[in-house]
């Protein structure tokens, strides 16, 4: 084998849920005590960038470089990946012998995030969908999303959801080895393109308790727990799916955030208590309520995973009644400016009607919020030519 270069790269999207993925029947495949079901959002606005490599003149250990950091590979959820597509490299070249052996070779893996790591903005679900996406290529592997949600679940279990786009679910599964636990697609981003959402960064800080350590906790020590686990969930999931079936926002809404308030509830209810939640976040509900106050409907929905930021998901024909009303007294914050941020009309109007009864709410929202980010639907993994690393196996730096 001659000391080429082979490289692959992929961008992978964000996906926030609507029904809440917490707690786990099987830590170490990250086997989850319920199902869940999210909404990949765009990548034009929240990606991970990542270029797989390999070559025998690389050093003899695989390596990662994530946002010009190095990272420890040698945990037990990266390396569980690393094996499985291994392996499955590995039978490709035993049926076909001209193949090169790629399955022996160190991996030198470059990721980049466009939006900040850690911080409750589904960093590691973008990343670990990356990271199985792009040496699935490198590997030329014919897997299946779905077949390979079943590796990136083992690295992050929200990772599942981001090798689909759209509106996208992960089955808890029954089986012990977790083969049936899967995400599968329920409906594509064509289907209901006019989903919108403004995220509030409340925080871009790194997570005080951890998901990890978090639903551990949990499922150890709330008596809300299961009957959330057991009897919320599953009938949220079949509610969920035919409001998206349907594209009936309003169901989508309200089941949305009694599943973010039910969620939290049981972070709540462990002991010690988690507070993802902060006076900001709360200051976000405020203006949620107010906005689904003033229309007579729910045209906007919050949810809120292990942090604080806001996601307020809406409909493009109320952008003006949502986005429009937090750009009134947002409009300066970083994220506005842009094709989305530009196009929506701040609706100073509907602002100064309700501004007496969320005065509070908003100057919390004004102190506390950094930036916006305005989004979308979007498409899952992307295959791309832009490579992080060069023909010399040297990392290459996209960031401005």
């Amino acid at each position: 084998m001659t000391d080429e270069i082979y490289r692959a790269s992929t961008t992978a999207p964000v996906n926030i849920a609507v029904i809440k993925y917490w707690g786990k029947r099987d830590p170490k495949l990250n086997l989850p005590t319920n199902s869940s079901l999210s909404v990949t959002l765009s990548q034009s606005d929240l990606r991970t960038h990542t270029t797989a490599s390999c070559s025998p003149s690389y050093p003899s250990f695989d390596s990662l470089l994530l946002n010009g950091s190095e990272q420890d590979v040698s945990g037990a959820r990266t390396q569980a990946c690393f094996r499985e597509l291994r392996s499955l490299r590995r039978n490709l070249e035993g049926q076909d012998a001209s193949l090169p052996k790629l399955s022996t070779l160190p991996l030198k893996i470059v990721s980049e995030n466009n939006f900040p790591t850690a911080a409750g903005l589904a960093s590691s679900a973008a990343g670990f969908a990356a990271l199985v996406r792009a040496i699935a290529n490198l590997y030329e592997l014919p897997s299946s999303p779905t077949d390979l949600s079943r590796i990136a679940r083992q690295g992050s279990g929200s990772a599942c959801r981001s090798l689909f786009g759209g509106y996208v679910g992960w089955e808890q599964g029954k089986e012990v080895d977790g083969s049936d636990s899967v995400a599968f697609q329920v409906a594509p981003e064509s289907h209901w393109p006019e989903m919108r959402a403004i995220i509030l960064v409340v925080s871009a800080a790194k997570k005080g308790v951890s998901s990890t350590t978090g639903m551990q906790t949990t499922v150890a020590t709330s008596s809300l727990f299961a009957a959330r686990a057991s009897d919320t969930v599953p009938k949220r999931m079949k509610q969920m799916q035919e409001a998206i079936q349907i594209k009936d926002f309003e169901t989508f809404g309200k089941i949305t955030m009694m599943d973010s308030n039910s969620f939290h509830a049981t972070c709540l209810d462990t002991y010690p208590p988690i507070f993802y939640l902060n006076d900001v976040s709360r200051a976000a509900i405020k203006m949620v309520e107010a906005i689904n106050a003033a229309a007579g409907r729910i045209i906007a929905a919050y949810t809120f995973d292990a942090g604080p930021n806001a996601v307020i998901y809406y409909l493009q024909e109320n952008e003006a009644q949502v986005a429009g009303l937090f750009k009134a007294f947002m409009g300066e914050k970083d994220g506005w400016k842009g094709t989305r941020g530009d196009a929506i009309q701040a609706s100073e109007e509907a602002f100064g009607k309700m501004k007496g009864e969320v005065g509070v709410a908003v100057d919390l929202l004004k102190e506390g919020v950094s930036r916006v980010i305005l989004t979308g639907v979007g498409e899952g993994p992307v295959e791309t030519k832009e490579s992080l690393i060069d023909e010399k196996g040297q990392p290459i730096s996209t960031s401005s």
